[in-house]
Formats: C-alpha cells, structure tokens, sequence
C-alpha cells in the first residue's frame, strides 16, 4: 500500500471533504496505516481490545454528546486513553468545535485534529472511497498528458520526438494540459487510472528552444486540469514501415494492472501531429460509446465475401 499522510489527505482533499485544520498544523505528517474509518465509540467507555489505533479516528454527534456528558475526571482520563494509541489524527463532523480537552491532549501527543461540515456517514464513505484511491498502486511514466473533449490521452515517446509541441498545437486548439514530460499514474478503486503533474512541474511546458513556459499565464486557467482519467495512451515513433493501417486490432498496455488502449502514430516532416492525436482521442470517445469503424467496416468486407462466396 502507498504510504499516506494526514497533509496528504488534506491536500488531495480539503475541498471535497471540506476539511480544514483544528489543532496540531505541526503533526500533519502523521501515517495513516489502514484506510478505513473508526468512530471509538467502545474506546471511549474504556474498552480497547481490538482498537483500530492505524486508522483515522471518527468523532461525531454521538461520540461527542457522550464525552460532554461526562464529569471533568472522567472525560480527561478517557479522551487521554485514546489519545495514548498513537492514532494518525482526529476527525470532527458536522462542524463541531473542539472542547479544550482534546485541543490540550492534541498538543500533549502531537495529534492532528481536523474539522469537516459533513454529515458523520457521508464523511466516512468520502474519506473511505479517497484513502483506497490515494493509497492504490501508482507509477511514474515520461509522457505527456492531455484531456482532449473528456478523453485523457497520455503521449509518449523519445526526447525531441515533439510531445511537448504536439500537446502545445493541442492547447491552442481549446484542450487542456494535465502534465508536461513527467506523469504521475494512479489506479483507483474503479479500477480506473488517474493521470496528475508532481507538484515541481505542474502546469509548466519544456519547449525545446524557447524553455520553460507556464501554460495558464498564456492560455487562461481553461487550459490546465489537475488531474484525469487516462483513456488512450499514443506512442509516437519514427517511422518503421510496419504501422498499422486499418485498427482492427486493439493495442494495449498494461500500467499497474490496467490495459489501456494504445496506439502508435509514425512521426513524418510536414505531417500535422496534433490534428492525427485530436482524431485519435475522438475515435477513442466513439469506440466508448459502441461505435468502432474500423470493425464495422472489416464486418461489412466479410459480409460482402460471404455473400459473393454463396452466390458462386
């Protein structure tokens, strides 16, 4: 499993699990070691066996009312035990303040505490749903990645083979670039795979003889996205002779455990790269939706021979 900190939740999820920081900004480097969720409603009454102290800890209405309805001693004394476990952090729903007692434990043993304004169930699906995917197998591809109409098209090849001047051809024309030379892939729950920049080189192009450009600046923030779904990987290559001429049969690769469609394009003088990649994620977008041309015309052909066979 991927190793996962709390600033690493935060930074993938601040926004769509409207998290923000309480107490412990300096602990954020905390592991989280098991993706699910646990709300210690047991832990609190002072039963521990079988605590799930590796997993974020759930405070909502019911475990809250419940340690306010405790004496002062009481409260201390419990909230200190779980605090003692050596848990990744605290998370409050509904928008609940934090009483003095868990803001001084937090500080005392460097614990995080976090706030959400969601509702205590659909926080911990949320935060289920984005620790598996956070934590999925991911890998490293140099490559350029683009979403071209909702199609996430990663282009690879040789240095100087042009996928950065393709990809710029490409945001001129309206598309949006996800990561320049480097991609970050990750496979989530769905069995999908998400395509990012590292954080160094986000929204930056390397154009050979111009240098280092910084794609929003010059095409507004339409020509950027942070993430997508990979759909259509295209390698580009000079030309070999052997290319394939008809697509009937499907390509793929396999990135952590998925197959992805893959399509390999000769580069040649004069031919214009950008118009055959745009082509090739639209053919991608039909195929999606049950429309193949290539097959429905390889069925019509051997329709045709088996008509012209019986006829003889």
């Amino acid at each position: 499993m991927t190793e996962i900190t709390v600033s690493k939740l935060l930074e993938f999820g601040s926004d769509s699990l409207k998290l923000k920081v309480l107490a412990g900004e300096n602990f954020l480097d905390r592991k989280i070691n098991e993706t699910a969720m646990n709300r210690p409603g047991l832990a609190l009454t002072g039963f521990f066996t079988y605590f799930a102290n590796q997993r974020l800890q759930i405070f909502g209405l019911a475990e809250l009312t419940y340690i306010k309805n405790l004496n002062s001693k009481d409260r201390q004394y419990r909230l200190e035990e779980v605090f003692k476990k050596n848990i990744p952090g605290i998370v409050l729903t509904r928008k609940r303040k934090a009483i003095p007692e868990i803001l001084e434990l937090a500080a005392t043993y460097n614990v995080p505490v976090l706030s959400t304004s969601m509702v205590t169930m659909d926080f911990v699906n949320a935060c289920t749903v984005m620790l598996d995917d956070l934590t999925a197998p991911a890998k490293r591809i140099q490559g350029t990645a683009l979403e071209i109409m909702g199609i996430g098209v990663l282009l690879r090849g040789d240095p100087g083979i042009g996928k950065s001047e393709t990809a710029l051809a490409l945001i001129e024309r309206g598309y949006s670039l996800v990561s320049d030379d480097v991609t970050e892939i990750r496979r989530t729950s769905r069995g999908k795979l998400i395509c990012w920049a590292n954080d160094l080189t986000r929204y930056h192009m390397e154009i050979r003889g111009l240098g280092i450009i910084h794609v929003p600046s010059l095409f507004g923030v339409s020509s950027i996205r942070r993430k997508t779904e990979l759909d259509l990987v295209i390698d580009l290559k000079m030309p070999s002779g052997e290319e394939d001429r008809t697509g009937v049969l499907q390509e793929t690769i396999d990135i952590v455990g998925v197959n992805v469609p893959l399509i390999t394009l000769p580069v040649r003088s004069g031919r214009d790269m950008a118009n055959i990649v745009e082509v090739a994620a639209l053919n991608q977008k039909l195929k999606e939706l049950g429309h193949d041309a290539a097959k429905e015309l390889d069925d019509k052909i051997i329709t045709r021979l088996s008509g012209v066979q019986r006829e003889r």
